[in-house]
């Protein structure tokens, strides 16, 4: 087994020094464990500001995927009403939480084997840099994309990567020709106990999902009793440009779990800043996906790209933490397979939960 990499075997792989802000390896910057909270930033830029409001001065910014310590959270008691009130107090000044992930920094070992039909795992460091190798080019990155902090991905092989340690090959369920490596100490594979469904022994027809848009919020019932209940982000209303283009606004009515993954790259399988000055996104590894509306590809799914539930933030489907949306995934119907036997079983169908929106 491979043993987790300590804090000097990390620098020596990465040359990365604690101070650079300039992430341009493979590799997060180690962080000692002793050093609080930690927060990687979601978008390309944030305002630090002087004082937890909007109107304060912004002192500086912060960039994507820098990582911040959090010496505590506040909420200001001024804070304007229907407004995610939650901000952070950092080195100089505050950060509002909005695009703010918290992260952790967690090392595995390697799987000493990896079956045919694939292991899903989880990314357990704030973000790692994919690669692909081909015999042409050698190691290049992957579409200039990271994998993040509680991204899903289904790794297929264990083979040696470029710095001489274990590297797992990840196929995506887009396409078995869509191959990309990270280093395996980033990854963890879920037991099978992590996945197992829950309330299996009530009936299927007595559970059921409601969504409330003007209160941004999901509730799960067996036998219309409450078990569950979070708070989410629906769609944000948009003009239809065409008709062929689709409602980014939350769908309002009744509909039917129809397909579940646990891992689904969502939005274009290409990545780079031509995407994000259109308007477009690459999310590779989305988590815990429960499909309800088609056409359209409305689902409940995990969230590694905001911090703002409660509020409207998403193309149409139904943004949820990870672990909120893994309690969902476990609950509902269809129930995925507890024996993966081929790259068939990472996606389950059929007629399952009532959705219920309004």
């Amino acid at each position: 087994m491979l043993k987790p990499l300590t804090r000097r075997d990390f620098l020596k792989v990465s040359g990365l020094a604690l101070t650079s802000l300039a992430f341009q390896t493979p590799w997060p910057p180690i962080l000692e464990q002793d050093q609080g909270l930690i927060a990687r930033v979601t978008v390309n830029e944030i305002d630090l500001r002087s004082k937890a409001r909007d109107d304060a001065p912004i002192i500086g910014k912060r960039y994507k995927d820098q990582l911040v310590h959090i010496y505590y959270d506040l909420i200001p008691p001024d804070a304007p009403k229907f407004y995610n009130p939650l901000w952070y107090r950092v080195w100089g000044g505050y950060l509002h939480s909005k695009w703010l992930q918290i992260v952790q920094i967690r090392y595995n070992d390697a799987l000493s084997t990896v079956p045919e039909s694939g292991v899903l795992c989880e990314v357990t460091v704030p973000y790692s840099q994919a690669y692909r190798f081909s015999s042409w080019n050698g190691w290049q990155p992957w579409r200039g994309s990271n994998l993040y902090y509680g991204s899903t991905h289904w790794i297929t092989a264990v083979e040696e990567g470029p710095d001489k340690e274990p590297w797992y090959r990840i196929t995506s369920e887009l396409s078995a020709s869509e191959i990309y490596y990270i280093p395996a100490a980033h990854l963890r594979a879920f037991t099978p106990e992590e996945l197992a469904p829950i309330s299996v022994d009530v009936p299927p027809e007595q559970k059921r999902i409601e969504v409330s848009i003007s209160q941004q919020r999901v509730w799960a019932y067996e036998n219309n009793q409450e078990v569950f209940t979070a708070r989410v982000s629906t769609g944000i209303p948009s003009r239809q440009l065409s008709e062929d283009s689709l409602p980014t606004a939350t769908p309002r009515g009744a509909f039917r779990i129809y397909s579940k993954m646990p891992s689904k790259h969502m939005g274009s399988i290409a990545y780079g800043p031509d995407i994000d000055a259109n308007g477009g996104f690459s999310l590779p590894g989305v988590p815990w996906t429960s499909f309800f509306k088609f056409p359209g590809g409305y689902a409940f799914h995990g969230t590694y790209w905001h911090n703002n539930f409660g509020l409207q933030m998403s193309h149409g489907c139904i943004n949820m933490r990870n672990e909120d949306a893994l309690w969902l995934f476990r609950w509902s119907t269809p129930v995925i397979a507890e024996e993966i036997e081929d790259h068939s079983d990472w996606e389950k169908r059929g007629n399952g939960t009532l959705v219920e929106i309004d």
